[in-house]
């Protein structure tokens, strides 16, 4: 497919973080205004209740991560956490659940009393945390100690600092350059028209080879929303769900019609795709920064990293902005007697430069401080520039996260979006039946 001409759409990689790309990781990045404000949805707290960490430093506390089921960085966080235990004298009981499970157990043991010390969040999920009412404002633990505006800003919930952030990035496309020179793409889509021609070249690789490896599965079909977007959908407009309407329906179409025409396939959530890019069997999935370092870690190909190659999310008409979902790990300490320890480890992980930097080089996930962010380690990771030039630049938060309900309503999207998949609802039927779920959830 060679289609090197004067219309090329290739966009070069760049090789280093400048301090503008910086600030596109930690200062731009469609986040500045992503401390969110309560949506009603039934539930939530009070804005500006949490207290201040209570009790005395030095007392032991749980830490509970999903990370720590995760290699990487399971290994060195588990590591870390012991390190920090025996420094300070104390003990740390690290606690993990699998991503997909982690958020339901800690509102489940919070809501029982029984989640304590430490917790490990995806920012998606802090407005739902947040109404357990157990949280403490960290603000002072945050104060002068040189996160980014955007990463504090990820920690924030109706004016309280919830959450002291640990990294902040975005999610999106993935290229495989071997397997797509391979298919004979020698350029970047930039266009869903492009995007298509390059997965049908793909299939013609074999049968072993799934062109798209996009999610197909509930638990990770909430990413089929930066797709409504890319077609022009709002998903979210003065408080109500638009999904249903024509740009919705049309990006429905189009994914039910990769679906039909095996460019994507069945049954592949995050974990899958990780595994099919590392065994060299897609030519493109949807990840953040960290799924460099997990495809490594699990790939025979040595070589594999360096055929990554981030790009941006193909738009629907030429001049559109990319879309990508914004990404990003806080920690949260509930209240009580070992709170205040638990925020001085929580403080420690994120900003201590020693501990962000082999955060960094067993996960790939950038650090949330500016002294992080212009190490000389961040800097010369062209994976990391190239991800923050081509995605992270235009990430926005989703519409879905100032809601408290915004899990549910991201089940709702997901389970109309497989029915369609499977035949059970048209594009259109299902699209409607979404926004009406989602709504009902917010009215």
């Amino acid at each position: 497919m060679n289609r090197m001409t004067s219309t090329n759409h290739r966009r070069p990689v760049a090789t280093g973080l400048s301090r503008r790309n910086l600030l596109g990781l930690g200062g731009a990045l469609g986040l500045g205004g992503l401390g969110l404000t309560a949506c009603s949805d039934g539930e939530g707290t009070e804005p500006g209740e949490a207290g201040e960490p209570s009790g005395e430093g030095g007392q032991d506390f749980t830490f509970t991560s999903f990370a720590l089921s995760e290699d990487p960085p399971k290994e060195w966080l588990e590591q870390t956490v012991a390190d920090y235990a025996s420094d300070e004298g104390i003990s740390i009981n690290a606690s993990s659940y699998a991503y997909n499970e982690a958020l339901n157990q800690m509102i489940l043991q919070s809501r029982g009393g029984e989640l304590s010390g430490v917790a490990h969040l995806d920012i998606a999920w802090l407005a739902p945390m947040v109404a357990t009412g157990t949280l403490v404002d960290l603000s002072a633990y945050t104060s002068d100690v040189g996160y980014t505006d955007a990463s504090l800003g990820t920690g924030q919930f109706d004016g309280v600092q919830y959450g002291i952030p640990w990294s902040t990035a975005a999610i999106g496309l993935i290229g495989n350059s071997e397997l797509l020179e391979q298919a004979g793409v020698d350029f970047v889509p930039s266009t869903l028209t492009e995007f298509e021609e390059v997965l049908r070249e793909v299939k013609s690789l074999g049968s072993d080879i799934v062109p798209y490896a996009a999610s197909t599965e509930v638990a990770q079909l909430k990413d089929f929303i930066v797709w409504m977007q890319t077609f022009g959908s709002a998903v979210v407009e003065d408080g109500r769900c638009t999904v249903g309407d024509e740009a919705s329906i049309e990006a429905m179409t189009w994914y039910k019609k990769l679906y039909t025409d095996g460019l994507i396939a069945p049954d592949i959530e995050r974990s899958a795709a990780r595994n099919l890019f590392s065994q060299g069997r897609t030519a493109y999935y949807d990840d953040a920064p960290i799924g460099s370092a997990i495809v490594v870690t699990n790939s025979p190909d040595a070589e594999i990293r360096s055929k990554m190659i981030p790009l941006a999310r193909p738009v629907h008409d030429d001049g559109d902005v990319p879309q990508a979902l914004a990404w990003g790990h806080i920690l949260v300490v509930t209240d009580g007697e070992e709170s205040t320890s638990g925020a001085e480890f929580a403080q420690w992980l994120t900003s201590d430069p020693e501990a962000i930097l082999g955060y960094f080089g067993a996960s790939s996930n950038p650090p949330a401080t500016m002294e992080g962010l212009e190490s000389s380690d961040v800097q010369e990771d062209e994976f990391l520039s190239a991800f923050t030039e081509s995605i992270t630049a235009t990430a926005t938060p989703s519409p879905f996260w100032e809601f408290t309900a915004y899990a549910q309503m991201e089940t709702a999207v997901a389970d109309s979006v497989q029915a369609v998949l499977l035949g059970n609802q048209t594009p259109e039927e299902g699209m409607r039946a979404a926004g009406e779920a989602v709504n009902g959830l917010i009215s």
